[in-house]
């Protein structure tokens, strides 16, 4: 099933994915949203501190991107729990192409109603590198109007991700325990929750994810929780010391996040899925 429910993306189901976003979360050239949780496991024998995390938990790392309607498009799973010396997203599959620029996005185009040329990109929290491809917020407190608005507005998009791993553990419930066998074992479970989530967002949505069920944002551009909330907690998050940054950012990546700060605080769009 993975092949038709994971497939791998063309440049214009990518494309598809950006116009997504911007028509629901209001956040333009948006192709995803990623972030990495941990999925607890029992003490592997013989493991020493290979997959004992920050929490003092033994786990495996699920990275993932999802698209605007929370499935998932791309993951990585496996990666030691405990490994926060390790670059889990530069090493990952989908992390090297994507930073290779070979993810397959579509070339850059113009913003929404404007005439302002900027390449498409994922989201992510302050974890993950900024990258002309990856925008993060800006970073640091007393931040300046331009900078707050747009860190709320990618925040809203990022969410994405976090409503995505908050409706696979509310409704695959084996993953709020310690999942009690070989890690090879829990990745295997953890691949077939995937899939089978993506089968049932597409076959039947009403009865998985039912209105209020999952995140929206009201008129004013507020965050409306959904019920998954009230069900279960978030899947632990990979800490930012645990992800990679690579090299410094570019002079490019800071020049286009500043121009898609200004961009945003210019075009505000509320009430687009409440």
């Amino acid at each position: 099933m993975s092949g038709t429910y994971l497939p791998m993306l063309s440049e214009a189901s990518w494309k598809e994915c950006s116009d997504d976003f911007f028509d629901r979360w209001n956040f333009p050239n948006c192709c995803g949203a990623v972030d990495g949780k941990h999925v607890v496991i029992q003490c592997p024998q013989n493991a020493g501190s290979l997959f004992y995390n920050y929490k003092k938990q033994h786990s495996i790392v699920l990275l993932a991107i999802c698209d605007a309607n929370y499935n998932y498009l791309a993951v990585d799973i496996g990666a030691y729990g405990g490994n926060s010396d390790s670059s889990i997203f530069a090493s990952s599959e989908f992390g090297k192409l994507l930073l290779s620029g070979r993810l397959g996005f579509p070339p850059p185009t113009n913003l929404p109603n404007s005439t302002i040329e900027l390449p498409y990109f994922i989201v992510g929290d302050a974890a993950f590198p900024l990258r002309s491809n990856i925008m993060r917020p800006f970073p640091g407190r007393n931040l300046q109007e331009i900078q707050e608005n747009f860190n709320h507005r990618l925040s809203v998009a990022r969410r994405t991700i976090e409503n995505t791993f908050g409706i696979t553990v509310a409704r695959w419930r084996i993953l709020k325990s310690p999942l009690c066998m070989l890690p090879e074992s829990a990745e295997n479970i953890v691949k077939a929750v995937v899939v089978l989530h993506n089968f049932l967002k597409k076959h039947g949505e009403q009865q998985y994810t039912p209105p209020g069920f999952t995140d929206t944002i009201d008129t004013v551009g507020n965050l409306v929780q959904g019920e998954w909330r009230t069900l279960t907690d978030p899947l632990q998050s990979v800490p930012a010391d645990s992800i990679s940054r690579g090299h410094n950012a570019s002079r490019n990546a800071f020049q286009i996040r500043n121009i898609l700060a200004q961009y945003v605080l210019d075009n505000p769009r509320y009430g687009l899925n409440g």
